[in-house]
């Protein structure tokens, strides 16, 4: 993973968020991109991060799958250390990003390293597959979690998530007719996917001001 990270919004910032990307796409795709921005402009500092197995697609021929995802915990670590962020930090990322950094969470928050979790389109089982949930261990988390998750996305609709245990630590901001990169049908939906970034952005605010208090 090394210490490469791509970072966005003031250097002064009060409050770091750090995300990893999701199983398929890198950290500098394009909804990576635009959400890091929308954060930033809210006035985060914002680092994004790639796991090794990505990173090696870009010198490699051929795609590397991914790993198993809790086989990631120890290079979220790694790069949390890595960023050596001053301040409040939230860490989280994209699908499999921030699903992993759910699984390094409340080790870091009883500590006292972070402040909270970010779940961009966390997939709470993949798609059309929806007995393999991947709750177990947000029935118990104790980090103050928020999951921003598109009506429709595939791994985890509006339909499905009120059904599972989840813990009261965790809020989920739901985006109209979003897919998993919060990616609205405008035509249908009368929304664009910039007006649900920037409503992400917004509820991070209000929410991360809460936290850090």
């Amino acid at each position: 993973m090394g210490d490469k990270f791509l970072l966005d919004g003031p250097d002064d910032a009060d409050v770091t968020i750090l995300l990893a990307h999701g199983a398929g796409a890198p950290m500098d795709s394009a909804s990576m991109t635009a959400t890091a921005k929308a954060l930033a402009e809210a006035g985060f500092r914002v680092a994004r991060f790639e796991f090794g197995y990505m990173a090696a697609r870009r010198i490699s021929e051929g795609r590397r799958p991914p790993p198993r995802a809790e086989t990631l915990n120890p290079e979220y670590l790694a790069a949390i250390d890595a960023l050596g962020a001053e301040g409040p930090l939230i860490i989280g990322g994209k699908s499999m990003g921030g699903r992993v950094a759910s699984m390094v969470a409340d080790q870091l928050h009883a500590a006292g390293k972070i402040a909270g979790l970010l779940c961009l389109g966390y997939p709470f089982h993949p798609p059309a597959k929806p007995e393999q949930l991947r709750t177990k261990h947000l029935a118990d988390l104790k980090t103050p979690t928020l999951i921003c998750q598109g009506t429709r996305d595939e791994f985890g609709t509006r339909e499905e998530v009120p059904g599972y245990t989840l813990s009261d630590a965790i809020e989920v901001l739901w985006l109209e007719d979003g897919d998993h990169d919060l990616k609205p049908r405008k035509s249908l939906s009368g929304f664009s996917t910039a007006d649900h970034l920037r409503t992400v952005a917004d509820a991070v605010a209000s929410w991360a001001a809460r936290l850090t208090r």
